[in-house]
């Protein structure tokens, strides 16, 4: 990666909002423009949307950018695809998966999901049991994913699947590119608590897929998936500024009160205040982190700000309703995008029911509290009874 170099993402940016205003010119033509540029991200290298620049240049490109109009790219409308996708395929990809896929799933063009987590295996994903077996110039790839978000629109998947049963579970894995399109590929979205049909289940029947769409060696699929779960993890929505986002629409439940003034109002009051002061902390944690970053470094900021969102933000939702007194148990619009009738941006009832997700999205909360124990305290590692083991071995579900 070459020294940081602002004037340089300054001037490519200046060209590209001269040469296509965003208010003008389309959208996707706009976002090919800003791959073609290097301005996708800053961070990757010439020629694959970026500009070998330090990745904390990409805030302030995307900054000034939306200042501009821009429209948002996959990295905001299909993070999982465009973020931690794009980093595996252009940190592992060939040559042609790069030219194939970067810039359409930037442009959002291509869709994409994470076929991961299965039933029997999610904190322990390395347990996994879908099965890839290698026929001649192809795997043939049997088994079942669940929560996988958006895999009903998705074009492509990040597929994770065993290809040595023999291997201990870390050191039998390979990662593909998987045309969703594929025969033998069912999806079923799954029903939330919610109403919503975000997450699916994928059902892998006999799925054929080129050995030209693995993703890293055969069998070292899980050095190749802690690439793509570190950008997952970095993909997870970071505090807005000062009293923004979620705080924010507290804020206007509060306001919202006619009662302000009794016992019961200012014990609420004294732990919206509370909740606000959590936030803010998570938004700093999560500016020093990022700081640190820029400089090369990194610290136990980085290992606990997911942790620390996942956290206050589950408190935060799962408290809000009360500031609706009797309207707090009511869920308006179930499954639906709805205005909220009190005006403010989202029921606060339907982020309390969404609220359980938060601690399991991009990492359970356990395992991230494992992850900083191990990594960043010391700590004595847990006790592993199949470490070593052949995974036929082990107690697993099979498939």
């Amino acid at each position: 990666m070459s020294d940081e170099d602002p004037a340089l993402v300054d001037a490519t940016l200046t060209r590209l909002l001269s040469d296509h205003p965003p208010r003008s010119t389309d959208p996707v033509t706009f976002l090919r423009a800003q791959f073609d540029a290097g301005l996708a991200y800053v961070w990757f290298p010439r020629g694959y949307g970026g500009l070998d620049q330090p990745l904390s240049l990409q805030t302030l490109v995307d900054e000034r950018l939306a200042a501009a109009g821009a429209p948002p790219s996959g990295r905001i409308t299909n993070a999982i695809a465009a973020g931690q996708g794009a980093a595996t395929i252009v940190t592992f990809g060939t040559e042609l998966q790069k030219r194939w896929y970067l810039r359409p799933l930037f442009t959002a063009e291509l869709l994409g999901c994470q076929l991961f987590s299965e039933p029997a295996s999610g904190s322990d994903l390395a347990s996994l049991a879908t099965r890839a077996v290698r026929d001649g110039d192809e795997w043939v790839v049997n088994g079942q994913k669940v929560w996988t978000s958006g895999a009903q629109s998705a074009d492509i998947a990040i597929l994770l699947a065993r290809t040595d049963p023999d291997a201990p579970k870390h050191g039998g894995l390979t990662e593909f590119v998987l045309d969703m399109r594929t025969s033998g590929v069912e999806v079923r979205p799954l029903r939330q608590m919610d109403g919503g049909k975000h997450f699916c289940e994928v059902f892998l029947t006999d799925v054929h897929i080129p050995d030209t769409e693995r993703l890293g060696p055969v069998n070292e699929g899980w050095a190749v998936s802690q690439q793509t779960l570190g950008y997952e993890r970095y993909n997870i929505p970071k505090a807005e500024g000062r009293g923004g986002g979620a705080i924010a629409t507290v804020v206007a439940a509060w306001q919202a009160r006619r009662d302000k003034d009794s016992t019961t109002a200012r014990v609420l009051k004294a732990e919206l205040m509370r909740h606000w002061a959590a936030v803010e902390v998570v938004r700093l944690l999560q500016l020093r982190a990022d700081a640190l970053r820029a400089e090369g470094r990194s610290g136990p900021e980085g290992s606990l700000a997911k942790l620390a969102m996942s956290v206050t933000s589950r408190r935060l939702a799962e408290w809000a309703p009360a500031l609706l007194e009797g309207h707090g148990g009511l869920l308006d619009g179930y499954g639906e995008d709805e205005p909220h009738p009190w005006g403010v941006d989202e029921p606060l009832a339907l982020a309390c029911v969404r609220s359980p997700a938060l601690a399991i999205a991009g990492g359970t909360d356990q395992i991230q509290r494992n992850i900083i124990g191990d990594r960043v305290l010391g700590l004595p590692r847990e006790p592993a009874l199949d470490r070593g083991m052949p995974w036929n071995r082990t107690m697993h579900n099979a498939t």
